[in-house]
């Protein structure tokens, strides 16, 4: 069986990739792994220091992110789509890369927005740096 992974962020555009992404698995009659990766603890923030309300903070944006990965799991699996979701935290662009090696993803789906050169150049893009390390191939979905 084919395995592809969607990464998405729950952006506005998360629901584009999915619809891009759902005529390929059907076609290959892949298996879709929808990947979230959540911002890793801040170093400030053990389990044993730190704010209590920091940490329920925390523990709440995780909580409402797994809910909204159920959801796009049971919608896709409601059409028939065999499917599994996975919430990782962990620094973006290499969580991504290890999942996909472990998960033997054959193609991955990402968006691509068009920030503009001075972007790029402070912040960078998880798109452009995931792309010059993947082994398989990569499909870039424009998102405004």
């Amino acid at each position: 069986m084919k395995n592809i992974a969607i990464c998405i962020d729950f952006s506005s555009q998360t629901q584009t990739l999915i619809d891009a992404a759902i005529p390929l698995g059907e076609q290959l009659k892949a298996k879709i792994w929808l990947i979230h990766i959540a911002a890793p603890e801040p170093d400030f923030v053990g389990y044993s220091v730190g704010p209590d309300y920091i940490r329920e903070d925390r523990a709440e944006t995780l909580k409402e992110e797994h809910q909204f990965l159920g959801e796009y799991k049971d919608q896709l699996k409601t059409n028939g789509i065999d499917c599994e979701a996975l919430l990782i935290q962990g620094p973006t662009v290499e969580t991504i890369l290890n999942e996909v090696e472990k998960l033997n993803i054959d193609v991955l789906v990402m968006g691509k927005t068009g920030h503009g050169a001075l972007h790029k150049m402070l912040i960078g893009s998880t798109f452009d740096a995931v792309i010059k390390k993947a082994q398989i191939p990569v499909l870039a979905i424009p998102l405004k």
